[in-house]
């Protein structure tokens, strides 16, 4: 769909694959002027340029006008997208924008967070839900303002997390309804009907970037933390640990009895489960895994091929 003439100059700001859904029904309702995105970078073993998920998904649209700033306070880009005047920004999934920009929109600039705003302001909202155990989550559309992720809310959506979620199925479940909530703040914005309401103060969780460290599965924690944890980081970045000197990555998992009394780390493989022990007494069973070097694969798969060692113990990370 190309806009019209007389539509509303909307530009979309956005980079990953959880934008896409949101560029795709912004456009189809009211059409996008604009795409501001993050630039092509090296990927792979050739370590060749590739464009964004949010660049293909805009060239796929069709749509004219796409930009990829390395500075957002370049005096260029600023005075290109005064230029254009628009009446809606849209962020989704972006870097943090300065004032300079987002107080361009003439009826408003708002971003979509995948989470139930104040509660898990930060970069990894997704992840952190999962790895604290919560029993539901949402999206919220809230106006820019400089402090981030604490201006105005307009639309807020709770949905339940399923049992045994992953960070990458949430992000599947959350990328639609963003979309949805993307759609309807947008055209509250243009119709000049919207109600932003103040976030409520006080003290909530919030989430942070995953650092490398969080990767490392921390044993002596309760089973059932222990598998909050694997499915918060699966499938990217992945919860990982050591096995001689290898790393091994697990995806899925369900806490079980330790009728072994296995001590955390330590581990007990049969012909159908690869048990851990935990803290507390507590176990997990493996569900899905990955050994450097292998395919990521099921258990079950894992263990028709598996002819190593019955039992032994998990290492840490060197410092």
């Amino acid at each position: 769909m190309k806009a019209k003439t007389d539509a509303p100059v909307i530009f979309f700001f956005g980079t990953p694959e959880f934008a896409v859904p949101s560029l795709e029904a912004l456009h189809r309702e009211f059409g996008i002027r604009a795409v501001v995105t993050g630039p092509d970078k090296p990927q792979g073993r050739g370590l060749r340029r590739q464009p964004p998920p949010v660049k293909v998904a805009a060239q796929r649209l069709g749509i004219d006008l796409i930009l990829q700033p390395v500075r957002l306070k370049d005096p260029d880009f600023q005075r290109h997208l005064a230029a254009l005047q628009p009446d809606i920004i849209v962020v989704i999934a972006f870097r943090i924008l300065p004032p300079s920009v987002y107080t361009l929109a003439r009826k408003g600039a708002f971003n979509v967070h995948p989470s139930l705003l104040p509660a898990y302001r930060g970069a990894a909202p997704v992840h952190w839900v999962i790895i604290r155990g919560e029993k539901q989550t949402g999206v919220t559309s809230f106006l820019l303002q400089e402090t981030v992720d604490t201006g105005p809310i307009v639309l807020q959506r709770a949905v339940p997390i399923p049992e045994r979620c992953t960070a990458g199925e949430l992000h599947d479940l959350l990328a639609p309804l963003a979309a949805e909530i993307a759609v309807e703040t947008t055209r509250l914005l243009l119709e000049d009907r919207a109600q932003p309401r103040p976030q409520p103060s006080g003290e909530y969780p919030t989430a942070p970037k995953l650092r490398p460290e969080d990767c490392w599965i921390q044993w002596d924690r309760p089973a059932e933390e222990v598998c909050q944890w694997i499915r918060g980081l699966s499938p990217i970045p992945g919860a990982r640990t050591l096995w001689d000197g290898k790393l091994l990555k697990i995806f899925q998992c369900d806490p079980v009895a330790n009728e072994r009394h296995l001590s955390p780390a330590q581990f007990f493989i049969d012909s159908h489960t690869f048990v851990v022990g935990c803290g507390n007494n507590t176990a997990i069973a493996i569900a899905e895994l990955q050994l450097q070097g292998k395919k990521r694969l099921s258990v079950g798969d894992f263990l028709r091929g598996y002819r190593g060692q019955q039992s032994g113990q998990f290492n840490a990370p060197a410092g």
